[in-house]
């Protein structure tokens, strides 16, 4: 594919030569790293390095030309390549040719963006599953983990870059998929990662107080989620899945090219459930809605858990499944890693290990918890380090009101001082007077919770969930939650042998 070809459509602040538009061009990339020969390199400016220092890399690995929205760098001409391409916007234009260069594989394979504060991995999750009930070869990009025709993938960022998506949509269709499911982070919808991608379906779960160190402000971090359903530089989607139940839902513009679908328990839902019955087996009710009525039971538990199963249900009815269909892929779809994942060493007691990290998902986990009428929670948490630290005392805040017993700790700190975040969440958890232990070892804190629990209590280790490492000033360590708790429950002589 020729250059000219790749960078149609691409806002460029300088026309091509017409030499340089008859260039071919062998492969993409933002990572000098990878590059090959006969490849275009992305140039990004980042929060912490700034793309341009590796293009000279890029070229010594054979780019034949730069493309970035800033000038070359002072003597870059030196390196032996003139083609640096400017454009208006690098992520943008990545996009586009992308896109190009993997013959828009997104007008042929069906996608789904879930976005939302909470429940996008979950909802995910569900609806790959009724996806698969229906027979179909899927892809799955979220937090967790990538999967693509039944090979699992690690996940880098929750959103990849474009290129990535592409590349990945085209190996899908390779492959005989016809389906994509993937969480759209905000990040990923303010910097331009899935700029003209084309959704069939986009899903909006719920928006509460988060990346408030990226957006700054509320009304920021909605903007770019709305973005998703004005079709974000591509085509808006053929179908906007609301809760309606969520003030922040009830505000996003929808294109009129877009048909609707509410989902909740309140009034105005098109799709809503019924006859809810929650137990430690997990949940049941009828989904009512579209000229539809049908029953299903999920493993999952509480009713956060039910706002999900209805996501992905209007994401099923969406592509026209049959209630049948939908039913058998909730049901098959078992607890998501790190989110209410419980640990079971035979201990007279529950363990549950939960991702979550905002004071919402703190109250939301709670809940759960507390609908399996448990004598006492005990709630592990702590706060990340270089983000919104506004939002710590609501946590803290949430945390306590909320439960019987607190234990404070450290989650990743990052490049701050673990006592001076958890002395933030104090300032929340001591407007109540719940009994509170204070310990920034995460391991050792653990071991307290767990050690306080009684017969019938249940622990909720929260914040990290599925994460595997913990993210300190000059080092990333290993550190899972679920595993330390293992640990300990077998130092305290409980084991259950695996099935």
């Amino acid at each position: 594919m020729t250059l000219g070809e790749l960078l149609a459509g691409v806002r460029l602040k300088w026309p091509l030569s017409p030499l340089l538009s008859q260039m071919e061009i062998q492969g993409l990339e933002y990572d000098s790293r990878r590059v090959q020969p006969g490849y275009l390199f992305f140039a990004f400016p980042g929060s912490r390095a700034d793309g341009r220092e590796f293009a000279r890399n890029a070229v010594e690995r054979g780019a034949v030309a730069v493309a970035s929205e800033s000038p070359a760098p002072e003597g870059f001409a030196a390196a032996g390549l003139e083609a640096w391409i400017e454009v208006v916007h690098g992520r943008h234009a990545l996009a586009l040719a992308a896109r190009s260069f993997y013959h828009h594989p997104d007008e042929r394979i069906a996608l789904t963006g879930i976005t939302g504060t909470n429940g996008k991995t979950t909802t995910s999750y569900l609806l790959d599953a009724i996806l698969r009930a229906a027979g179909k070869t899927t892809a799955l990009v979220g937090t967790i983990e990538y999967h693509l025709a039944g090979r699992v993938l690690p996940a880098v960022n929750t959103t990849p870059e474009s290129l990535d998506l592409l590349r990945l949509f085209a190996e899908l269709e390779a492959a005989g998929g016809s389906h994509a499911t993937m969480e759209v982070s905000s990040h990923a919808l303010a910097l331009g990662r899935v700029y003209g991608l084309n959704f069939h379906t986009a899903i909006f779960t719920n928006l509460t107080r988060d990346h408030l160190d990226f957006h700054h402000t509320m009304e920021e971090y909605f903007a770019a989620k709305q973005l998703l359903f004005a079709g974000a530089g591509g085509a808006p989607p053929k179908w906007a899945v609301l809760n309606r139940d969520d003030e922040w839902c009830r505000r996003v513009e929808v294109s009129p090219a877009s048909e609707v679908m509410w989902y909740g328990l309140g009034q105005g839902a098109t799709v809503r459930a019924r006859h809810i019955s929650s137990s430690l087996q997990g949940l049941r009710f009828e989904v009512q809605g579209r000229k539809l009525r049908f029953t299903l039971e999920s493993p999952l538990l509480g009713k956060i858990n039910v706002y999900n199963i209805l996501a992905a249900c209007c994401g099923g009815i969406s592509y026209g499944f049959t209630p049948e269909i939908i039913a058998a892929g909730i049901a098959s779809c078992p607890a998501v890693p790190g989110r209410f994942e419980r640990l079971d060493e035979g201990q007279p007691f529950g363990v549950v290990v939960d991702y979550a990290h905002t004071d919402d998902a703190l109250r939301n986990t709670i809940a759960v918890a507390r609908g399996l009428a448990p004598k006492r929670i005990i709630t592990l948490f702590g706060c990340g380090g270089d983000r919104d630290r506004a939002k710590r005392p609501l946590m803290g805040q949430a945390a306590a009101e909320n439960s019987d017993f607190v234990v404070l700790t450290s989650d990743n700190p990052r490049s701050e001082d673990p006592l001076a975040i958890m002395n933030d969440a104090l300032v929340g958890i001591r407007r109540t007077d719940v009994p509170l232990v204070v310990e920034p070892d995460r391991a050792t804190a653990i071991a307290r919770a767990i050690k306080e629990a009684r017969p019938g209590d249940i622990v909720i280790l929260a914040g990290k969930g599925h994460e595997t490492y913990q993210v300190l000033k000059d080092k990333t360590i290993p550190f899972d939650d679920r595993e330390v708790a293992r640990g300990v429950l077998r130092g305290f002589g409980y084991h259950r042998e695996p099935k």
